[in-house]
C-alpha cells in the first residue's frame, strides 16, 4: 500500500498580491485530502516591488543586469514565505513532510529555454526546519519542455477524486490562462497548454491607472465600451506572432501599450474583450479538435470572479461547451494551484513524472523539483 504524506503547497502567482497556501495529505498518485487552505497577503508595498522589478526584466541579459535587486527581492520573498510556513505549522498539530515552494516567476522565455522563479529553497528549509521542494521547471526545460503548465497531472486527480463526469476541461484564469483537457484517467492522455492572457492585461491597466490591483467582478469593464479598432489590431498581432505554436506564455508576452487615448473604463472593456476573445478562441480550437460531444469547462483562479470576462468567453464558444465555476463541484477555485504544488512536491520526492509531452512539450515524461533538507 502506498504511503501518504502531508505536503504544504505555496503559490505566488503572476498577480503578485500574496501567497496561497494549501496543506494536503496525498500519496502523490491517485488521492489527496485538503487539510488547510489559507491566503496571506503581501505586506506593505511588496507587491509593488515585484511588479517594478518584473517591469525591468525584458531579456535574459536583464537577469544579470539586475542580479543584485533580484537577490535582495528573493531573500525578502523567501522570508515572507517562511512566515507563512510557520503560521501553518504553529496552527496545526500535523507534522508537515514537504513544502512545495513555487516561488515568484519574474521571467519566462520558453523559446530560449529559460524560466526564472525567485525563491531560495535552501533558505526556506533552514528557516522552517522542513524539507522543501522547489525549482519545479528546470528538469522539464532540460528535457525539451517549456516548463509550464505544470498543474495538469493534479487536475486529473482532482477530477477523478471529485467524481466529475468526463470529458471535462479545467480552465485556470490567473495572470495567464491555461487549459487542461481530461478525456479519461490515463496520464498520457492529458492535453494542456497556456491560451494567452488571463487577468494580466486587465490588472496592469487597473494598476497603471491607480484604481487598485484588479477589476473586481469586471465592474470597470462593464461600465466601458470596447474600442473595436484597437481590439482588432491587438488580435491581429496575437494571431500573427512568430511563435504561435508555443505551449506557455509569460505576462511579458502581452502589453497594454496599444491602448491610446481611451478612457479608463473603455480600456478595461477593450482588454477584457481581448482576453475573452483569445481564451474563447483557444478553447474552441482545442476542444473542437479533441472533443466532439458536449463538455464541461470548469473555471478556477481569480479570473473566474470577473463576470465581464466570463460572459465574454461564453459568447465565443459553441453551445456544447458549458462554462461553470469549479467551486460548484466541491473544489475551492482559489486554491487549485497551491494544492497542485503540494501534490507536485510529493511526486518530486517520489521521482514520479510531473510533466508530459502533451502538457509542456517535453520529449518524455519529466520528474519534478529539487528536494532540499537544509537543517
Amino acid at each position: 500500500m502506498s504511503k501518504n504524506y502531508y505536503s504544504l503547497g505555496l503559490m505566488s502567482g503572476t498577480s503578485g498580491d500574496g501567497v496561497d497556501a494549501s496543506l494536503i495529505n496525498s500519496d502523490g498518485g491517485s488521492n489527496y485530502k485538503v487539510e488547510i487552505n489559507k491566503y496571506f497577503e503581501y505586506e506593505n508595498n511588496f507587491s509593488q516591488k515585484i511588479h517594478s522589478l518584473k517591469d525591468k526584466i525584458n531579456t535574459v541579459k536583464d537577469l544579470e543586469t539586475y542580479s543584485t535587486e533580484i537577490k535582495a527581492l528573493e531573500k525578502e520573498l523567501t522570508i515572507f514565505h517562511s512566515k507563512v510556513v510557520m503560521d501553518i505549522i504553529n496552527n496545526t498539530k500535523i507534522k508537515i513532510d514537504f513544502v512545495g515552494f513555487h516561488g515568484q516567476t519574474i521571467f519566462h522565455d520558453p523559446s530560449n529555454k529559460i524560466s526564472k522563479q525567485i525563491g531560495d529553497g535552501k533558505l526556506l528549509s533552514q528557516l522552517t526546519q522542513t524539507t522543501v521542494v522547489y525549482n519545479f521547471r528546470q528538469k522539464d526545460i532540460q528535457n525539451g519542455g517549456e516548463g509550464a503548465p505544470l498543474a495538469p497531472i493534479f487536475h486529473k486527480v482532482l477530477v477523478k477524486q471529485n467524481k466529475i463526469d468526463l470529458p471535462v476541461c479545467i480552465l485556470n484564469i490567473g495572470g495567464i490562462s491555461n487549459v487542461t483537457i481530461i478525456e479519461d484517467y490515463e496520464q498520457n492522455n492529458l492535453k494542456s497548454r497556456d491560451l494567452g492572457p488571463g487577468n494580466c492585461l486587465i490588472d496592469a491597466w487597473v494598476r497603471k491607472n491607480k484604481k487598485g490591483n484588479f477589476d473586481k467582478d469586471g465592474a470597470y469593464a462593464a461600465m466601458g465600451k470596447t474600442n473595436d479598432l484597437m481590439l482588432n489590431q491587438a488580435l491581429d498581432n496575437f494571431d500573427n506572432r512568430p511563435d504561435k505554436n508555443r505551449l506557455s506564455f509569460d505576462t511579458k508576452d502581452f502589453d497594454i501599450n496599444f491602448l491610446r487615448g481611451v478612457s479608463f473604463e473603455d480600456g478595461a472593456a477593450t482588454l477584457t474583450d481581448l482576453s475573452g476573445t483569445i481564451i474563447g478562441g483557444g478553447l474552441f480550437s482545442m476542444l473542437s479538435e479533441k472533443i466532439k460531444k458536449s463538455c464541461k469547462v470548469l473555471v478556477s483562479g481569480g479570473g473566474r470572479k470577473n463576470k465581464s470576462l466570463i460572459q465574454n468567453i461564453k459568447s465565443r464558444i459553441s453551445k456544447n461547451l458549458s462554462i461553470e465555476p469549479i467551486d460548484d463541484f466541491g473544489v475551492d477555485g482559489d486554491y487549485v494551484e497551491s494544492q497542485a504544488f503540494a501534490f507536485l512536491a510529493i511526486r518530486s520526492f517520489l521521482e514520479l513524472p510531473i510533466s508530459f509531452p502533451d502538457t509542456t512539450g517535453c520529449k518524455s515524461p519529466s520528474t519534478g523539483g529539487e528536494v532540499v533538507k537544509n537543517f
